[in-house]
């Protein structure tokens, strides 16, 4: 099976109770964390998780709230690692990763100099190897594939969608994006599918221009719920809650994507678990 956890489920407004967007995938033994938002160690270190155990950090664009904890992982995981000659930290991302992993590295330059001049045995800044794509396989080892496709998250372009495979069990991250047909042919017949999602509906009711800009490129609670039914997946994951879910509203959200979805719709608090088994999903009629 493949186990996913909703580290953060959060948006750029902070919220105590919810950390900034972000998620855990186990598969085959293999640890992938998706995005990381503000918070996303202590999420990490609650689900048992670390950052010195991840396989690979997988980013599916590269908005502040997707990136916020970008550093924090790449220190902590170099700082925490104690073997000689440790694998580099793989990071997945579209174009525009690598920059974006240079400036954070000059950022935390000069803690990377006092660590390197306090312990002996680092002798070198962190380890890293990134890799940058749009379309394609982008991982493949011991059974457990991945697979990137182009999202539409415009004017924030490129954006990508990660599909995780592993024994006959599957699970999509769409990230920030409206319905599109990329994702749609990624998603096809996945076991689940983790989509952000906002409720137009409330947000556009806010006075606030800035605030209600953003219903034009993400998908609402029924878009998603439309993308799972239409790709066929088994189980729609939602995430990325904007505005957050009130206590006792959780009801209401899932009843949306269920006027469009009939299979089985988790709406989670942080650190809520789902998991994907074998032969879950099906070919979508089209």
């Amino acid at each position: 099976m493949i186990e996913v956890t909703l580290l953060g489920t959060g948006s750029p407004i902070p919220d105590a109770r919810r950390a900034g967007p972000s998620t855990l995938v186990r598969a085959g033994g293999q640890t992938f964390l998706v995005d990381c938002g503000r918070g996303v160690q202590q999420r990490l270190t609650a689900a048992g998780a670390a950052a010195n155990g991840l396989s690979a950090l997988l980013l599916t664009h590269l908005h502040s709230d997707h990136i916020a904890d970008l550093g924090d992982v790449i220190i902590t995981r170099w700082v925490s690692t104690f073997t000689p000659d440790p694998a580099p930290l793989q990071i997945i991302g579209p174009p525009g990763t690598a920059e974006v992993v240079d400036a954070t590295l000059k950022a935390f330059g000069f803690d990377i100099g006092y660590r390197i001049a306090h312990h002996a045995d680092l002798t070198s800044p962190p380890p890293l190897q990134v890799h940058e794509y749009t379309d394609g396989e982008v991982w493949n080892s011991d059974g457990v594939t991945i697979r990137v496709a182009p999202t539409d998250h415009r004017p924030v372009a490129p954006t990508i969608g990660f599909r995780v495979e592993h024994a006959d069990a599957s699970v999509v991250l769409a990230g920030d994006t409206v319905p599109c047909e990329s994702l749609d042919a990624l998603a096809a017949g996945a076991g689940a599918l983790v989509h952000t999602v906002i409720r137009k509906d409330l947000i556009d009711k806010m006075p606030m221009q800035r605030i209600r800009d953003i219903c034009d490129y993400h998908s609402s609670v029924e878009e998603a719920a439309t993308t799972a039914a239409r790709a066929g997946v088994g189980i729609l994951i939602l995430t990325h809650y904007v505005p957050a879910i009130e206590a006792g509203q959780e009801d209401d959200w899932r009843a949306l994507a269920a006027s469009v979805f009939d299979r089985q719709i988790e709406v989670g608090d942080d650190l809520h678990r789902v998991e994907v088994h074998p032969g879950v999903g099906a070919k979508p009629a089209r």
